[in-house]
């Protein structure tokens, strides 16, 4: 249904330089890069877009997230862990969440803006 989402960022180059690393974990690519945007892509995903603010300063937003679906549960321990790693907070180790064990697998952070970001795995544990 959502084919695209987007986070402003106070520092471009420094959220290239986190973002690059996760997404290469995901398999994902800068499907753009522009002066004021970047742009990344699975081959069958939408587009998350992180980019200078069209008006005003970047500031995260109340209660907004983003998911990103990963393709197996260690991918999720991962990409927060590298998160983690580059500066971002973590906003919830990685697990299941609810109470079915294979269900939704994720875990959160705040990149280096402090959006907040879901990373996750909804399905049985990897085999």
């Amino acid at each position: 249904m959502i084919s695209m989402a987007r986070f402003g960022t106070r520092d471009l180059d420094r959220a290239k330089s986190f973002y690059d690393e996760l997404a290469a974990l995901l398999g994902a690519v800068r499907a753009f890069d522009r002066p004021d945007v970047v742009a990344y892509k699975t081959p069958d995903s939408g587009m998350l877009l992180i980019g200078k603010p069209f008006e005003g300063e970047a500031s995260p937003g109340n209660g907004n997230q983003v998911g990103i679906q990963a393709d197996s549960r260690a991918t999720v321990d991962a990409v927060h862990a590298r998160a983690l790693a580059l500066g971002g907070q973590c906003g919830g180790k990685p697990g299941i969440r609810g109470d079915d064990p294979n269900g939704f697998y994720g875990a959160y952070f705040r990149d280096l803006d402090g959006n907040k970001l879901a990373i996750f795995r909804y399905g049985p544990p990897d085999t």
